[in-house]
């Protein structure tokens, strides 16, 4: 009877993760569509409560609280300028009173700011001004510049130290490493980012002479120590499971030690080291706090690596809890995230379908 109440508890916790999973997904999904519906944006969609909210003022809106929203409006943006953010609140020589009205004001925005195809494919973020853009190229460069570097740091330092650890450490020596590298794994990222902020990014423009203290280089430099942890755990796990009969026949033909490993068990342990290396790369495109702190957060589209990028995470992480609910902004940012949301389960896919047909076919199972 135990065993059936537990079956079910299991059975019933895991059917909600996966609904409460599901339900997120589909809820990032659905915020995205009003950019695909060709249905000009309005307010429509902001309710009348959600547009008086006060915070414990008075709930009705004067005329200096919506011009007050546009200056901020205009002080959060990064380049855009407001032209027109001071409305009318009475006609000349008196009468009845029109007051430009925050519902008002945020239609301005929307019927600028629709996001079309040539606008999200261009070469410009810059969301609040008074014709807003919502160019997504300089943040996915951003977000492949990062990556690139962080990977190009962290595979070569995570496979050797794996490499090192199955095949060259003693038993005492792997009992300690192992464990402590995969506890770095969990480390707060905001405390890499803080010391890539003061540290690492004064250390790097002395030595190298950057024009440019916080850019792209320092993040994914900063980057790659949160990615080595995951790529070095997945790597020695793969580099364990190679079956001893083949280093032992090795040794036996007359390899040294090293070539056994350089050329028999990591050849052999090639799909775990692949998956592991995506893996990595999904952890450092979805990484957002380190990238928020070591990079700049600067929208430019350019070919070089030592300038501020921003990536996509990190305009999310930026602005999400600035912009208006249901505006063209709003949605937008809901759709970086479910790029990199089809980003990231891709890549998990294919580590998890290559483990499986290839790592599990030819080692019978492991």
């Amino acid at each position: 009877m135990s065993d059936f109440f537990a079956e079910k508890l299991i059975t019933t916790v895991a059917f909600i993760s996966f609904t409460f999973i599901l339900l997120i997904f589909i809820f990032v999904f659905r915020e995205t569509i009003p950019i695909f519906s060709g249905a000009e944006q309005t307010t429509s969609n902001i309710a009348e409560d959600e547009v008086q909210e006060t915070y414990g003022e008075e709930p009705a809106v004067s005329d200096e609280q919506g011009a007050g929203s546009l200056e901020r409006r205009a002080l959060s943006g990064e380049r855009g300028e407001i032209t027109n953010s001071k409305p009318e609140t009475s006609p000349a020589g008196g009468g009845q009173a029109t007051r430009e009205t925050p519902e008002d004001s945020y239609q301005s925005f929307e019927s600028e700011g629709n996001a079309n195809f040539e606008n999200l494919t261009s070469t410009k973020w810059q969301p609040i001004s008074d014709e807003p853009k919502f160019g997504l190229l300089p943040l996915i460069i951003g977000s492949f510049k990062v990556t690139f570097i962080a990977i190009l740091f962290a595979t070569p330092i995570a496979i050797l130290a794996a490499l090192f650890t199955s095949a060259f450490a003693p038993k005492w020596a792997q009992e300690i490493m192992k464990p402590t590298i995969e506890i770095l794994a969990g480390f707060p990222s905001v405390v890499i980012g803080f010391f890539a902020l003061i540290v690492m990014a004064t250390v790097f423009q002395d030595i190298f002479g950057f024009e440019y203290r916080l850019n792209a280089f320092l993040g994914g430099v900063a980057l790659s120590l949160a990615v080595i942890p995951i790529i070095y755990t997945i790597t020695e796990d793969a580099l364990s499971r190679v079956p001893k009969s083949l280093t032992e026949a090795s040794l036996a033909l007359g390899a040294t030690k090293w070539q056994t490993a350089l050329f028999v068990i990591l050849p052999a342990a090639t799909p775990g080291v692949f998956a592991a290396i995506l893996l990595g790369i999904g952890r450092a495109f979805g990484e957002t706090m380190i990238v928020l702190m070591a990079t700049g957060n600067a929208a430019m589209f350019s070919g070089s690596f030592f300038e501020p990028v921003r990536t996509m995470s990190a305009t999310i992480g930026a602005e999400m809890a600035e912009v208006v609910f249901g505006e063209t902004h709003y949605n937008v940012l809901f759709f970086i995230g479910a790029v990199l949301f089809i980003f990231t389960f891709s890549l998990n896919a294919i580590a998890e379908i290559f483990i499986r047909q290839r790592l599990m076919k030819k080692y019978g199972g492991l």
